[in-house]
């Protein structure tokens, strides 16, 4: 049998193979007597911001109100896209309807 140096970094090495091979089958073989709990009803929508309690706090209220100015501006920015959108979509059938020498039709 030869014999052979083991280096520091090589005998941690086979500690830390050794540990994980006695952790590892106690954690996989265990098993839990416990069952699974049911799933918990989904939480009920919060209140539009219009019909605000009086249970709600200063900060609430104020919150409930940024959130209405969002969702205005939000609603105001996709019209305005639809708006631009439609615009360019009529500009260029009436492009395409010149190029092609068909008198344009009336748009909606």
């Amino acid at each position: 049998m030869s014999e052979k140096m083991l280096s520091r970094r090589g005998a941690f090495t086979l500690l830390g193979l050794a540990a994980l091979g006695f952790a590892v089958p106690t954690n996989v073989l265990t098993t839990s007597e416990a069952e699974a709990q049911p799933a918990a009803p989904a939480p009920a929508a919060p209140a539009p911001a219009a019909s605000a309690p009086s249970s709600m706090t200063r900060g609430e209220t104020r919150r409930a109100g940024r959130r209405a100015a969002r969702q205005t501006r939000r609603q105001a920015r996709r019209t305005a896209r639809e708006t631009r959108r439609q615009g360019r979509r009529t500009a260029r059938q009436t492009r395409r309807q010149a190029r092609r020498g068909v008198p344009p039709t009336k748009q909606q």
